[in-house]
């Protein structure tokens, strides 16, 4: 349905605005149309006068604009909002600027930055899901649309420099391989710049990075005290250096992205003893301290209220003394990834203000592109048994000084999640409730802002960034880019509460939905259904879908939703579950929970050889052949005439799944790892011979396989294929040994030549390159 064009709010008030205010261009199609030729052209170049195309060129005073977007942080879990992280560069900008605590974001990853980035709602631009869940249908399918220009691009053909630092979760999973297609990728969305990984998460201690549209290595180790966020920090500063080099005077737009805090929580072992013993009262007393700390700080209002701990998890003071332990030292490591996160910012904001560029820097520091996430196991993830389940509590106990580290993959458990949303109810991915969208946001422009460390409560949300920036850069937002008509914007510039501290909210209605879950707001009430799926691994995640009834709450006078007026209010609440159905077919929000990937784009349907020359690599494991569930065969033609032979010929994985065909010591090797377990060894009973050789590996299955999805356990991994490997050297078999599971882990890679990334085996370390000549590597799915 065609929606009503976007319109400014009017001119800001201040002084400092006024000028950009007048300046807004009048642009409406972009990139724009050439303009005539302004010299003068004669057959005598002496009577012919040169003139130049004019380069886009921001408005005099233009602001730089920093936006800072954490990831999976809980309203209450940085100490600016009465949390115990510690949190000085957000504190900073809160003394000097002004703190929102009614700013809303989609309460999940994908669809947030697709607003903040777009300033339309999320399902308008593709992302109703996660990129990687995504459905075929408008509101779902992940491809950013085309009259939804982004806020980068428009920014860039407007005069400013544009990069992109960290997590990237808004390209088609199918479109994510080194060989493109980069349609989707930020350097084609208006980002000049990239340096930073794609997808959900990545390990931060060893990541799978992207310069550009090329995979790059970390320039160090963990060992060498390398870490991604650190990285991200200096690489920003590095292009903030090269930009005041060359391009003094031209304004930029960074975007920064950090992991932080989304699993995996990997953060340095001295800034996790900062917080040793800080949550041993347990997440009841910590939520009633948090909760205490918010009214002294004045972040909620005085007569908010504490909502309840859900039945579904369990009081504090009921957990065995070695489960507290456990979730003790796991939240703990968490408050550190926060701390050392914020600490990162601070440093890149220290660079601008260095560079005497602070006062006309805009900073919008976002606290979390969703709550804290909810939809974990209690005892939250770090030690797995070999068949994927979570180790015993015992186990876990005797490495909790290593959670954090390179070891684990390591999550934090639901109920601290509740607690890091105080003081409202549930968490990521249920926009039902505030605690999935209700994130804190902070902004500092010292030239723009003269108000310093004062809250305001305008009801704000993740659209309306893009249009304050247009606002603040004197920007009309463009009716047509490329050819395509645009959608209008869905957000409406929070600009005029820069200056006017009782600045009407820009908005009265806002529809929110995820995976079912709906929420609406509208006229200062809310109403929000929590729709969940059976079988799901979070304490949170009991009820069947469907079975939750909608619920009513006013917000403008119960900050928290800590009371149900459905039952008091059956007319209001119809009308607002009316508005909600008006808002989801306005924005390609229906079907609700549309069947995942049912029909979509793949690199590997219907193929059943993969060949690999060398010096492939970065292959994410998604597009290459999945060999865990069934017969397979990999052959590699080598020549080893030379002096080398030992190296990686082809691995998939890293160290939580995955599996490596290999030579060492002058034996071939084949090793698969499942969970961070060796689940099956093979080492040939002889030496390779030199000059060309054939080598393979041949898995065959313990009897008929059964189909996935007639194995599939919601939250579960699937069940393990056993069998028995054989390797062959020129034809003739050399070893043969028990393959017990073959599972991929997360973030790695496929690799020919070398192990990037993690390593699968503990046999050797990364890359681990063959030293001989490699020709090619064939993977056959028999």
């Amino acid at each position: 349905m065609k929606k009503t064009p976007f319109r400014s709010a009017g001119l800001l008030i201040g002084l400092a605005l006024a000028p950009l205010a007048h300046a807004q261009q009048a642009v409406q199609v972009l990139p724009r149309p050439p303009e005539p030729f302004a010299g003068k052209i004669d057959p005598d170049k002496g009577k012919s006068t040169p003139a130049w195309p004019k380069q886009a060129k921001a408005a005099p005073g233009a602001p730089n604009v920093v936006v800072v977007l954490l990831d999976d942080v809980g309203f209450a879990q940085s100490s600016t909002f009465g949390g115990v992280a510690e949190t000085p560069a957000l504190e900073e900008l809160a003394k000097s600027g002004l703190s929102y605590n009614q700013f809303h974001v989609a309460a999940l990853c994908s669809p947030t930055r697709s607003a903040i980035l777009t300033g339309r709602n999320h399902h308008e631009v593709g992302f109703g899901n996660v990129a990687n869940s995504s459905a075929g249908f408008p509101g779902y399918n992940s491809v950013w649309a085309k009259d939804t220009v982004s806020l980068p691009e428009v920014l860039r053909q407007n005069g400013y420099s544009t990069a992109a630092f960290g997590k990237w979760h808004n390209t088609p999973e199918w479109e994510v391989t080194p060989a493109g297609p980069f349609d989707h990728w930020p350097t084609s969305l208006g980002f000049e710049y990239f340096f930073g990984f794609h997808g959900g998460a990545d390990n931060q201690w060893e990541p799978r990075l992207y310069r550009n549209t090329t995979p790059v290595e970390p320039g160090a180790t963990p060992a060498q005290g390398y870490h991604l966020t650190a990285d991200m920090a200096d690489d920003a500063t590095r292009w903030l250096r090269t930009l005041d080099a060359v391009y003094p005077d031209k304004p930029f737009f960074l975007w920064f992205a950090p992991g932080g805090t989304h699993w995996p929580h990997h953060v340095p072992k001295e800034w996790i003893e900062r917080y040793k013993g800080k949550f041993d009262q347990g997440w009841d007393r910590l939520r009633e301290q948090i909760f205490a700390r918010q009214k002294a700080k004045g972040v909620i209002p005085a007569n908010a209220q504490l909502t309840p701990r859900p039945p579904e998890l369990p009081a504090w003071d009921s957990l065995p003394a070695d489960q507290r332990k456990l979730l003790a030292r796991e939240a703990e490591v968490t408050a550190a990834f926060l701390a050392y996160t914020d600490f990162q910012v601070g440093r890149l904001l220290a660079e601008i203000r260095a560079q005497g560029k602070g006062d006309n820097t805009v900073v919008f520091y976002i606290v979390g592109d969703n709550g804290a996430e909810v939809n974990t196991a209690l005892l939250g993830r770090d030690v797995l048994a070999p068949d994927g389940q979570p180790a015993t509590v015992a186990e876990r106990v005797k490495r909790l000084e290593e959670l954090g580290s390179p070891a684990f993959d390591n999550q934090v458990g639901s109920a601290w999640a509740w607690a890091d949303n105080t003081p409202f109810q549930y968490g990521k991915g249920v926009p039902a409730y505030l605690g999935g969208t209700r994130n804190p946001l902070v902004v500092s422009w010292p030239k723009g802002i003269k108000e310093r460390g004062v809250v305001r409560s305008q009801f704000g949300h993740a659209t309306d960034i893009a249009p304050t920036i247009y606002e603040l850069a004197g920007i009309s937002f463009p009716q047509k880019v490329e050819g395509v008509d645009q959608q209008p914007l869905s957000g409406r510039s929070l600009a005029a509460s820069f200056t006017q501290t009782g600045a009407s909210a820009p908005r009265t209605l806002q529809y929110f939905e995820i995976r079912g879950t709906r929420g609406i707001y509208k006229d200062g009430w809310w109403a929000g259904s929590r729709q969940v799926n059976p079988g799901g691994n979070s304490a949170l995640n009991k009820a069947p879908f469907g079975t939750r009834q909608w619920e009513l709450y006013n917000l403008d006078e119960d900050f928290s939703q800590s009371r149900n007026l459905a039952d008091q209010y059956p007319e209001k609440l119809a009308e607002l579950v009316a508005a909600f159905d008006k808002e989801a077919w306005r924005n390609d929000v229906y079907p609700l929970q549309p069947d995942v990937g049912v029909g979509r784009p793949s690199l590997t349907a219907g193929r059943s050889l993969f060949t690999y020359r060398a010096g492939v690599g970065r292959i994410p494991s998604r597009s290459g052949p999945d060999v865990t569930r069934r017969a397979h065969r990999i052959s590699a033609d080598v020549d080893l005439s030379g002096k080398g032979g030992d190296g990686v010929i082809i691995a998939d994985g890293g160290r939580w799944g995955g599996f490596s065909l290999f030579v060492k010591e002058g034996r071939l090797h084949y090793e698969a790892n499942a969970h961070g377990h060796r689940s099956g060894h093979i080492v040939a009973g002889e030496r390779l011979p030199r000059g060309k050789v054939k080598v393979e590996f041949r898995f065959t299955p313990d009897g008929a396989v059964p189909a996935a999805s007639a194995t599939v356990v919601p939250g579960q991994p699937l069940p393990a294929v056993p069998g028995v490997g054989r390797l062959f050297v020129n034809g003739r078999q050399v070893g043969e040994g028990r393959i017990s599971k073959i599972a991929y882990g997360s973030y790695d890679t496929l690799d020919i030549g070398a192990d990037l990334g993690t390593p699968v085996s503990s046999e050797y370390k990364v890359p681990f390159r063959f030293s001989g000549t490699l020709d090619k590597v064939q993977v056959e799915l028999l």
